[in-house]
C-alpha cells in the first residue's frame, strides 16, 4: 500500500475530510474544496478558478497523483477539469489546488467541502530520449488523428 502522507494548510478547516475512496473498487480518491467559512465559489459558462483544498501531500518518489473530474458533476453540470489529467509530481510540496472549469451552460457554486475532483495515485516511469535517423514500422505508420476508424 502506498502512503501519501498529507498536512493541512494554516487556516484550513479540519473539519473537511481528508481524500477518501468512497467505494472499495474506487480508483480515484475524492478530494474536497476547502474554502473561507461561508465563501463559495461561482462559475459562470466558460470560466474557470482555482479551488483549494486546503492540503499539502507529500508524493512518495517513483509516483504521481493525477487529478481528474468527477464524472457525476461533468455530466450533470459540465464541470471539468481543463488541464486533465493534472500531474502532481512527487517532489512538489506546494498547497493542493483544482483548476475547475464550468464547461456547461449554467452559472455552477463550489461550496465549501464539496467534492471536486478525484486523485489517482500511480507509478511514473522515466525514459531517455534518444535522437535517431529513423523509426520502427508499424501498420499504422504516420496515420494520426482519425486515421484508424470514425473519429
Amino acid at each position: 500500500m502506498v502512503v501519501i502522507r498529507v498536512i493541512r494548510e494554516e487556516g484550513a478547516d479540519a473539519t473537511v475530510p481528508l481524500p477518501s475512496y468512497v467505494t472499495s473498487g474506487a480508483a480515484g480518491a475524492d478530494v474536497r474544496a476547502n474554502l473561507p467559512e461561508g465563501a463559495s465559489i461561482f462559475l459562470e459558462p466558460g470560466q474557470r478558478a482555482l479551488v483549494p483544498t486546503g492540503l499539502r501531500i507529500e508524493i512518495p518518489a517513483g509516483y504521481e497523483v493525477q487529478v481528474r473530474p468527477r464524472s457525476g458533476l461533468a455530466l450533470k453540470h459540465g464541470i471539468t477539469l481543463p488541464n486533465t489529467p493534472g500531474t502532481i509530481d512527487s517532489d512538489y510540496r506546494g498547497p493542493l489546488g483544482v483548476i475547475v472549469m464550468n464547461a456547461g451552460q449554467d452559472r455552477f457554486e463550489v461550496t465549501h467541502g464539496e467534492r471536486i475532483a478525484q486523485l489517482i495515485v500511480a507509478p511514473v516511469v522515466q525514459a531517455t530520449f534518444e535522437l535517431t535517423e529513423n523509426l520502427g514500422e508499424t501498420e499504422r505508420g504516420s496515420g494520426g488523428f482519425g486515421s484508424t476508424g470514425r473519429g
